[in-house]
């Protein structure tokens, strides 16, 4: 599925080579059968828009959006099993499907990041590739929704990656449930995650002022909505590291 390597590309860090390589992409574009002609025109005026800004600023807008707060991090199991035990074995599970299809990721990339998984899809049978797309439909519904929440262009990405699935969820369907969802990319929110717990002894509660204990409230559900329930499959690519 040619769609589903050029939306892995467009997902991945931006750098100079997909700068080099527009053409190639749009030329690839009208060779994807599965995208009707609305969507390969969105595609393509997404690529072209994309591409006409200057890299740093791309580069900045990407790591602003996708490296900061777990709410739209590209990391799949990040919106399934968050910081549990289970994430470990959905990661060996996973690196086990890489290599039944006889793959090796030779990047520092972890197997679950979502560009990495669409090369994978887009080796496989369009049946099977499709397939793939369904089991992590919940989760791109959940991206698309968050996205356009922020006005952000890289929500088409996700609606074509739903409607390639074949699935009927929608971002519309999952907005209602984020409309009092607490942003978890603010400066706020990341000092309220890295603040070191205090430490308590024997059972005591501390010594947490009113203004401590508002705050940790306040973000107690900042993420709450990232952690979903996947009906069935686990999201299963060789690239170099091209992230600084």
């Amino acid at each position: 599925m040619i769609a589903l390597r050029i939306i892995s590309r467009l997902l991945d860090y931006p750098d100079d080579a997909l700068w080099a390589h527009k053409q190639d992409l749009l030329l690839a574009l009208t060779e994807s059968p599965l995208l009707s002609l609305e969507e390969t025109q969105q595609l393509a005026d997404f690529i072209r828009q994309f591409c006409a800004a200057d890299l740093l600023d791309r580069q900045a807008e990407y790591c602003s959006l996708f490296d900061r707060g777990r709410a739209t991090s590209l990391l799949l199991f990040e919106h399934v099993h968050g910081e549990s035990r289970d994430r470990g074995q959905a990661m060996v599970d996973l690196l086990d499907q890489y290599r039944a299809a006889n793959l090796e990721i030779d990047s520092k990339e972890l197997p679950d990041y979502l560009p990495l998984y669409l090369e994978y899809l887009a080796m496989l049978a369009a049946e099977e590739a499709q397939a793939g797309l369904l089991d992590i439909a919940p989760i791109l519904a959940l991206l698309s929704a968050r996205l356009t929440q922020r006005e952000n262009h890289y929500a088409l990405l996700f609606n074509l990656l739903l409607s390639l699935s074949g699935a009927t969820l929608t971002a519309d369907s999952v907005a209602k449930k984020l409309q009092h969802e607490s942003r978890d990319d603010t400066p706020q929110a990341l000092d309220a995650v890295w603040e070191d717990e205090q430490i308590k002894f024997l059972g005591e509660q501390g010594c947490l002022s009113e203004e401590e204990k508002a705050r940790g409230q306040r973000f107690a559900g900042a993420v709450a909505a990232q952690y979903i329930q996947l009906d069935a499959g686990h999201p299963g690519v060789s690239r170099e590291e091209k992230r600084p």
